[in-house]
């Protein structure tokens, strides 16, 4: 547990370095099994993930009970119910990353790399807004991720999901780059229609 607390504190640190999150925003979590049970360590609410310690993790069950002191992201129900729904993810970043969040803005899509693994969509997976923090968001949230590794959330942010907190983090910032890369080339396009 303490490894898994201490490597969500580094990637914490990591993204919001790489400004995929700001001031207090973005979330992180990661699964793993205590005798019987699934325990979720998650960031807690309303603190920059630049300044979290060992202390700020909150532990959580499954049914969103909280284990420990601390008050969970706000978030903490997107958190559940995509792990209720994916036995096989053991780690989730949530950011607000400004090339990939601007597309979730706009009415354009990020389409799929090879970075993503095997390419079976043209575009990442997306959904509908909800109200940050909601229970319509957690729902559509964990029936729109699939059996994908990223949904964009529409006017808000994304998620990223895989086995484990190293991967879900460079996803995240593949997504960030993969956003970046073709917001460029939208440029570059727009500006060889005006010469």
């Amino acid at each position: 547990m303490k490894k898994n607390i201490a490597e969500i504190i580094e990637i914490s640190r990591e993204i919001y370095d790489k400004g995929l999150v700001s001031g207090k925003s973005g979330n992180i979590s990661a699964r793993f099994k205590n005798e019987t049970k699934d325990i979720i360590a998650i960031t807690p609410t309303l603190k920059s993930l630049s300044e979290l310690n060992e202390k700020d993790i909150v532990l959580v069950d499954l049914d969103g009970n909280v284990l420990t002191k601390g008050k969970p992201s706000s978030e903490v129900n997107m958190h559940l119910e995509i792990y209720k729904k994916r036995p096989d993810i053991n780690a989730i970043v949530h950011t607000h990353s400004p090339y990939a969040t601007g597309f979730a803005h706009s009415s354009k899509k990020i389409k799929r790399y090879e970075g993503f693994g095997a390419i079976k969509k043209e575009f990442l997976s997306e959904i509908e807004y909800e109200k940050p923090g909601s229970d319509e968001l957690a729902k559509k949230a964990s029936e729109g991720i699939g059996e994908d590794d990223v949904v964009v959330l529409k006017n808000h942010g994304v998620v990223c999901v895989a086995d484990c907190l190293k991967e879900a983090g460079l996803l995240a910032v593949f997504v960030e780059e993969t956003a970046k890369t073709q917001f460029v080339t939208y440029m570059l396009n727009s500006a060889e229609d005006i010469n």
